[in-house]
């Protein structure tokens, strides 16, 4: 599965609708069980196609277009076939109604060059602003309207997060991260959207591009970060173990709120201090043997064992997991 989103760098740019368009490439079906429910009740699912010629000469020559996202699908015990048009969208037109009718523009080449019926749909992720997008493109002239082409729009800053909790659904547990909620509830929506993608229970892979996705647009401060934290360590045994392991969002909120800028500015001051912080909460008092050993662990090491400090319960699991993984020229100084 390609993951587009870049390493930890403040300074990275993001192709929000390249990411977007790498999401519901690999959960397209999910996307539309969660969010056209409608469609997901005549659509077969096991015959799905993504079209890789997705550049149309447009009829200005040397113009082209690109569609983001487009799927052939076959209706439900029917030999028909239709397209599924999915235009991801991270930025606001400035003109209310110009993206219906860019919506229209594909529609009218991808109709001339698949001869199918075509559903578009708009997935809106913008934060501002919150008013509801035109979804109509209408020429009508003083006796008679001549077009009226609709879309579907998907605005997830008006979508309410809490009715995507009845069922587990990759689609729903990234795209939670960019709907309607208040400052207030941003530990909870990133406490939910963990949770949900504990539950799949994907390999690492599915799961680090999820909660990745996640982190990229409900990243939290250190306070929130503690917060979250806490409240994962409410969770029952069971849940609370797998829904830490989730390494993005521990690595990379958790772990650059300090250790990183630890490991950047002297890697025996921050970041040290860091990890025996988290293995203190985790089990307790660490000997004063322990916290030396940890201390002496090389950079890379140390990073390991900081991804894996929620799994221990007592400090002798800190003790056999430096005497596994402990390189052989720390232990001898």
């Amino acid at each position: 599965m390609p993951n587009p989103i870049p390493k930890a760098n403040p300074k990275a740019i993001i192709d929000h609708d390249q990411l977007f368009k790498t999401l519901l490439k690999e959960y397209f079906r999910e996307f539309v069980e969660a969010f056209l429910p409608s469609s997901a009740g005549y659509l077969d699912p096991g015959a799905l196609e993504f079209l890789d010629k997705e550049l149309f000469s447009a009829p200005v020559p040397g113009e082209k277009r690109h569609a983001d996202l487009v799927v052939k699908a076959n209706f439900k015990d029917q030999p028909t076939c239709f397209l599924l048009h999915v235009e991801p969208e991270s930025a606001r037109r400035r003109r209310r109604g110009e993206f219906a009718r860019r919506m229209f523009d594909y529609f009218a080449l991808l109709t001339r060059e698949y001869r199918l019926p075509v559903y578009p749909v708009a997935l809106l992720s913008y934060d501002k602003p919150r008013n509801l997008e035109a979804d109509t493109f209408r020429v009508a002239f003083p006796d008679r309207t001549v077009l009226e082409f609709r879309i579907l729009v998907i605005q997830l800053n008006r979508l309410d997060w809490r009715a995507y909790l009845r069922h587990d659904n990759p689609a729903a547990a990234a795209l939670m991260a960019k709907m309607g909620f208040t400052p207030a509830e941003r530990v909870e929506v990133k406490k939910e959207c963990l949770r949900m993608i504990a539950r799949l229970r994907y390999d690492r892979e599915k799961t680090r591009f999820l909660t990745a996705f996640v982190d990229t647009y409900l990243k939290l401060n250190a306070t929130e970060f503690t917060r979250l934290t806490a409240e994962l360590e409410q969770l029952p045994r069971k849940e609370r173990k797998v829904t830490m392991e989730l390494t993005t969002s521990w690595k990379e909120e958790g772990i650059q709120i300090g250790l990183q800028q630890g490991l950047q500015k002297g890697l025996r001051q921050g970041g040290y201090k860091l990890v025996l912080h988290l293995l203190t909460r985790r089990v307790g008092t660490l000997s004063k043997r322990l916290q030396s050993a940890v201390l002496k662990l090389p950079e890379e090491q140390l990073e390991r064992l900081a991804e894996v400090a929620h799994e221990f319960e007592q400090p002798r699991d800190v003790t056999r997991w430096l005497r596994e993984h402990t390189p052989a020229e720390s232990k001898a100084q």
